[in-house]
């Protein structure tokens, strides 16, 4: 019984800085493990880890990230006068 789970891969291309690039490389030759295989890792642990932190909120708070989200109620802010509004922080 073949009980595996065949996931879609889909190619992708990026342009990153080269530094960035060489070090990844780097740590996933350490690994013994091939850089897409390396990159991909730590993308989905940055994902579950954002959703992780996202999920430990309350209701109430998660309402409120998606109300200022939202941009309602935003004050506009007038430039003309931005020094006094700086100074009246």
């Amino acid at each position: 019984m073949n009980t595996s789970v065949t996931t879609v891969k889909q190619s992708v291309s990026f342009r990153w800085n080269s530094d960035l690039v060489k070090s990844l490389k780097e740590m996933a030759k350490r690994q013994n493990r091939s850089f897409s295989n390396f990159t991909e890792t730590i993308l989905q642990r940055a994902l579950d880890s954002s959703n992780k932190v996202y999920d430990v909120l309350n209701a109430q708070t998660k309402a409120a990230i998606e109300y200022a989200r939202s941009g309602k109620e935003l004050e506009t802010l007038d430039l003309d006068h931005f020094d006094e509004y700086v100074k009246n922080l």
